[in-house]
């Protein structure tokens, strides 16, 4: 339970859709369709509201490439990243990977939903630091940021003069009722020239391995960086990847909502099982469980050895915490959590 793509098969209007482009005998190097900027604008303002233009829009073959091309575009004295955490553990490898420096910046939760310090990311802002990346919805806390925080956040990255990368890939995963999900570009538009937002429809619709993601850049010197760093570095992206992100962003079923009602149902016995162990989850199939007072020097072997998978907390830069990946068969949850519970209960004695 520790992988962060779902149990279910892809929806069957996927499938289709790449079994009609398998009728095509060829599959080479593939220019993308003009049709699937057209269905990823209509998707963007079907699902937020947010019209962008087409020149706005720069294909990508994931979002983890998409973040490090961010990165790439930062030079020179000023080329620090900040890093709110916990967070998807790729993003704790950017600066490593393009030889930047970084500040890691301690979320906090407050009635069990973890939030950015906005005053302690003040104070760790430093000379060199250019560029805030974060997660929204939040990878792994289950957090999806409220218009408040975002323009809070906003408001911190104009006045240091920083540029802002947000993975929005879990936007259409929201449990909570009346949640919903903000792209910062759109409800702060002030700041939309500082931002790179980045999206792939793999998680929503369980389709990883044809992988398609997109940035959208509205400033057209960063976005031409954008560009220029990506030559040379990314595969184009396959007639696959492109078949079923436009069959993704074209669906008119009941898809979405039937799959969030299921997690919803998992959620429920997962607050059931882990109370006050969990953080409240507002979105994504990512469960965040502390674990700090088993005082565990390995706990994915912990639970390894008592028949359950998780992602330890520290490849997050959250020790004391595992993540847990609820998007599976009822059963299965229920399976995984007594075998959780019994390595919790083993710990403890």
């Amino acid at each position: 339970m520790w992988v962060a793509d779902m149990d279910f098969a892809a929806p069957g209007f996927v499938l289709e859709a790449i079994s009609e482009r398998l009728r095509h005998p060829i599959l080479g190097y593939s220019d993308r369709p003009a049709s699937l900027d057209e269905a990823f604008q209509a998707w963007l303002q079907g699902c937020f509201g947010w019209q962008v233009p087409e020149e706005w829009l720069v294909w990508i073959p994931g979002v983890v490439p998409g973040l490090n091309l961010a990165c790439r575009t930062q030079s020179g004295a000023r080329s620090g990243l900040m890093i709110p955490t916990p967070v998807y553990h790729p993003f704790l490898d950017l600066a490593a990977n393009a030889g930047l420096s970084e500040q890691r910046v301690p979320m906090e939760p407050v009635d069990g939903k973890w939030e950015m310090d906005i005053e302690r990311m003040q104070a760790h802002c430093v000379a060199d630091t250019s560029m805030v990346l974060i997660c929204n919805p939040h990878n792994p806390t289950g957090r999806a940021y409220t218009p408040d925080e975002l323009e809070a956040l906003a408001e911190f990255v104009e006045r240091n003069d920083l540029l802002l990368v947000v993975d929005e890939i879990h936007c259409n995963i929201l449990l909570k009722q009346g949640v919903q999900h903000h792209p910062i570009a759109h409800i702060c538009p002030d700041i939309a020239e500082r931002t790179v937002t980045l999206y792939s429809v793999t998680k929503i619709y369980n389709i990883p391995g044809v992988s398609c993601a997109v940035a959208v850049v509205p400033d057209p010197v960063l976005r031409e960086r954008f560009k220029d760093v990506r030559s040379g570095l990314l595969p184009g992206i396959g007639p696959l990847g492109f078949t079923a992100a436009e069959a993704a962003f074209r669906d008119e079923t009941t898809w979405v909502s039937d799959l969030v009602t299921y997690l919803r149902g998992n959620y429920a016995e997962l607050v059931k099982s882990m109370g006050d162990r969990l953080s409240v989850l507002e979105a994504t199939y990512l469960a965040w469980v502390d674990v700090r007072d088993l005082e565990l020097t390995d706990a994915e072997a912990h639970f390894v050895a008592h028949g359950i998978g998780i992602s330890p907390g520290s490849q997050f830069d959250g020790d004391g915490h595992i993540r847990l990946n609820f998007g599976c068969p009822r059963q299965t949850l229920l399976e995984g959590l007594e075998r959780l519970s019994s390595g919790i209960d083993a710990a403890l004695k």
